[in-house]
């Protein structure tokens, strides 16, 4: 029955993707013939350069007439697939797979419309996006997708492959060096993470510690029903519901660690890893518009239509993590809401007015598959915010590595085989750190 409930949701969204995917095909094919390389084309500037942005980016690639081209703007050399940062974390030898070059994103392209710039935005006027290098870069229409920050182990700091492979190995080796572990934050990431740790490590001592009274609380009760269990009976670690330590503001990998609980009592650790705490990247709108953040949240305001609020130009558009959507905070939200700033865009460039609106599909857009150690896995998605209806099916592991080999083909266009000079490059830094102690 729930296999069936599953079947009849991706059915649902079905033709929207194969709608969009032979819309992109026979426009870039259009493109490829009628497409001109002009200097003075003007820019649709994309920031952020992950999850939500690259989609967007990628059909920008395959739309934009004549006249215009994309740029998009990102710090990181490679693309972080976040998903497998805390299996990476845990397990050493894979982490230089996380880091995914973006040679695939817009392949094929005509020569002249997409350009990638690496560096950060640090201002914006109406006009310019400000970055962090001095470099000024002009747009016609700007679309925001910078996301939210997070300490290790769910982000890196690092903008370079081999920095951001160091700071995963510096996770696995104060793990390694730990007995007694705390993982603070039962979203997500700090379920697969404790369930990690003592999947590859059975012998640590872990403690899961929560500040709302059901893990995941992002989806539906059921899903908490479901994973509580295997926590505490299978991998025996001690989950701690309704606590709410305060930990010092720069969080990450705390080693030596007190906690002190709502009773009162103290207890030290060898190691707190903090996974809470996520931090929209918006800051460098302010000056311009600061009644376009949320003073809750930090997040971008945005209308239906993805323009942001109180913006001084219509031309502006934010959305993923970063903006205020009223939808999941997951990748494929990400997906879907770029579609609506592609069409409302293109709708401005050929002189009609953005009409495409945003409204989350939750049975997809909130679906999500958790990993539970390295055997074990549920697959969950939800019909509302309220989970009035749901599905959930257990399933097996992804293998060590979670299959990322298929996360590099089907999702970036990238040759797996790239994979290697990240491996090569990782190990001659360790050979010529070797040599300089």
């Amino acid at each position: 029955m729930e296999h069936l409930k599953l079947i009849r949701g991706a059915l649902r969204i079905l033709p929207l993707f194969l709608s969009r995917a032979l819309h992109r095909q026979f426009s870039a094919f259009l493109q490829r013939w009628t497409y001109k390389a002009l200097p003075d084309a003007k820019n649709v500037v994309v920031l952020g350069g992950s999850f939500a942005g690259l989609p967007l980016v990628d059909g920008l690639a395959a739309t934009l007439p004549t006249g215009y081209k994309v740029v998009f703007i990102e710090k990181n050399s490679h693309i972080n697939f976040l998903f497998a940062f805390p299996r990476f974390s845990v397990v050493p030898g894979y982490e230089h797979t996380a880091f995914i070059p973006y040679d695939g994103i817009a392949k094929g392209a005509p020569a002249g419309l997409v350009t990638r710039i690496q560096d950060t935005a640090v201002g914006l006027t109406e006009t310019h996006v400000r970055l962090a290098s001095g470099r000024e870069i002009e747009y016609e229409y700007l679309a925001i997708a910078t996301g939210s920050s997070q300490p290790l182990p769910v982000q890196v700091s690092s903008t370079e492959l081999v920095p951001g492979c160091r700071e995963l190995q510096s996770v696995q080796q104060s793990i390694k060096a730990s007995q007694k572990i705390a993982v603070v934050g039962a979203g997500a990431v700090g379920v697969q993470l404790s369930t990690d740790i003592k999947s590859f490590n059975p012998e640590k001592d872990v403690t899961l510690i929560h500040s709302r009274s059901q893990i995941l609380n992002s989806f539906g009760k059921r899903l908490h029903d479901h994973v509580l269990p295997i926590l505490q009976n299978e991998y025996k670690i001690r989950v701690l519901l309704n606590e709410r330590p305060q930990l010092p503001k720069d969080r990450g990998l705390l080693r030596d660690q007190k906690i002190t609980f709502a009773d009162g009592h103290e207890e030290a650790f060898d190691l707190v890893m903090a996974c809470t705490g996520q931090r929209p990247n918006s800051a460098f709108l302010a000056p311009l518009a600061p009644d376009a953040i949320s003073k809750e949240t930090s997040r971008i305001l945005v209308k239906p239509t993805l323009q942001v609020v109180n913006a001084p130009s219509p031309r502006i558009f934010a959305f993923g993590d970063v903006a205020d959507t009223g939808g999941p905070k997951m990748g494929r939200a990400g997906l879907f809401q770029g579609y609506v700033v592609l069409d409302n865009i293109l709708a401005m460039i050929h002189g009609r007015a953005p009409s495409a609106t945003y409204a989350p599909r939750y049975n997809v857009e909130g679906s999500i598959t958790l990993t539970l150690g390295k055997a074990r896995g549920v697959m969950y998605s939800q019909d509302d915010p309220d989970a009035t209806s749901d599905v959930l099916i257990p399933t097996r592991g992804k293998g060590v590595d979670l299959g990322i080999a298929h996360a590099w083909g089907f999702m970036f266009n990238a040759d797996f085989k790239q994979a290697k000079e990240g491996a090569k490059l990782l190990a001659e830094s360790e050979s010529e750190a070797a040599g300089n102690s």
